[in-house]
């Protein structure tokens, strides 16, 4: 991976803690060994980056593992996302078939809530937490991907009702010993990690997607910028996204990957 140097999270110096291994080498090199268990970590970048087939990579090798994984889709029907995934050699179905990977449509969830509204209340964000957290602690989830965060935050409305809802549902699911991953949609205009500027606050941990144009070509690069818990290089990375699934290889200072 590189001579980068390795520069602790938050300013803290390694800590031995159980470590969740993603199952995407180059992403747990960077990491130092995985993402600390029970961190809740912002995936987050522009459209067409990688976020959501990264994240699904994590998924699939967690449950291949035995540990029971779960993604819920906020805005794409799951069915469509299924169809999407079948290119890449990494999915298998029978994981599904076999419970170890759930998939969950959030409006479906929202409809059974009695939360079919446009916008939540706090006794709502109450709801939707001990709802989410109630699935995990059944199905035994040690990883979950929600996608998109920012699509929840949107129906919050205030930046107060943003930090709660992550507040809540972050330490709900450490507590119970899952690894999550929310998948956060911002421009390529952005100064910042998040739509609302409150979730990259709350967050354990932030992986920037990005894409960077480069001699007519658009490359897709990754960015550890904080994990809490480990150290980790916060060098840029070019992300490709193959059959096999993701590889990443350093960004050379010309623009260009090894």
């Amino acid at each position: 991976m590189g001579s980068e140097s390795l520069e602790a999270s938050e300013g803290i110096a390694n800590i031995d803690r159980d470590k969740c291994r993603t199952g995407i080498d180059g992403l747990d090199n960077i990491l130092n060994g995985g993402i600390p268990r029970g961190n809740t970590v912002l995936i987050t970048g522009s459209c067409g980056t990688g976020k959501t087939t990264m994240s699904l990579e994590y998924l699939v090798h967690g449950a291949s593992n035995d540990e029971p994984s779960l993604f819920i889709s906020v805005t794409e029907d799951t069915s469509k996302l299924l169809n999407n995934m079948i290119p890449y050699e990494f999915f298998d179905n029978t994981l599904i078939e076999n419970g170890k990977l759930v998939l969950i449509d959030m409006p479906v969830m929202y409809k059974r809530l009695g939360l079919d509204k446009s916008e939540f209340t706090t006794e709502d964000i109450d709801v939707i937490v001990q709802a989410i957290g109630d699935i995990v602690k059944e199905l035994g989830i040690k990883r979950l991907v929600i996608d998109s965060i920012t699509n929840v935050c949107f129906q919050l409305k205030t930046n107060e009702k943003i930090r709660d809802f992550i507040l809540q549902l972050g330490k709900v699911l450490s507590g119970l010993g899952c690894t999550s991953l929310l998948v956060s949609e911002i421009s390529p205009a952005e100064q910042r990690y998040s739509l609302y500027g409150v979730e990259e606050a709350i967050a354990d941990g932030i992986i920037l997607m990005s894409n960077l144009e480069r001699r007519g070509d658009l490359l897709r690069t990754l960015q550890v910028v904080k994990m809490r818990g480990t150290t980790h290089s916060r060098s840029k990375y070019v992300l490709d996204m193959t059959h096999i699934g993701v590889l990443l290889v350093p960004l050379l200072k010309g623009g260009g990957g090894i």
